[in-house]
């Protein structure tokens, strides 16, 4: 049995300036990837959904996704003045469902899990995670408040990874 759609689990970190606030911008989501007829790898995002890119190799696949998913947030930044309003719009954003791809990429997840297919090799040397462990979330904290304490701890790698088969 081969895989054709590839769940991926994300986490991205940003600091997002809008008119008179600083966000910081946390995500862990979701993500399928596979490899359409046009011969190019494809992401399509599953938390948040509303975002696709492609690319020659996963890995290009990835950084376009990943500025794709930057510029949103930008737009929302521009759009919304008050930091609660891009709060909320960063929040909506995320959980807009894709029916269809959480669906796809849940049975991929099991797929693994049933030990029937081993990923294929663009694939096979990415990190594990547990979906149980890390699940799908964002956080959007304001950054430029009197009092805040930055910390070497509180960063994140960018970091795509295929979750655990048990």
């Amino acid at each position: 049995m081969d895989l054709t759609e590839h769940p991926i689990m994300l986490t991205l970190q940003d600091a997002i300036s809008g008119d008179g606030f600083l966000a910081g911008v946390t995500l862990f989501g979701r993500a399928l990837v596979r490899k359409e007829d046009d011969g190019k790898w494809w992401m399509y995002g599953v938390r948040p959904a509303a975002i696709a890119e492609s690319g020659n190799t996963i890995d290009e696949t990835f950084l376009r996704f990943r500025n794709r998913y930057k510029e949103v947030l930008f737009d929302i930044a521009q759009d919304n003045n008050k930091f609660e309003d891009f709060k909320t719009e960063v929040e909506r954003f995320f959980n807009e469902p894709d029916e269809e791809d959480e669906r796809l990429w849940n049975n991929a997840l099991k797929a693994i899990r049933s030990s029937k297919i081993a990923p294929p090799e663009p694939f096979a040397q990415l990190p594990r995670e547990s979906p149980e462990s890390k699940p799908s979330k964002i956080t959007i904290e304001r950054l430029d408040v009197e009092g805040k304490r930055f910390k070497s701890s509180d960063n994140a790698t960018d970091i795509y990874a295929l979750p655990n088969a048990a």
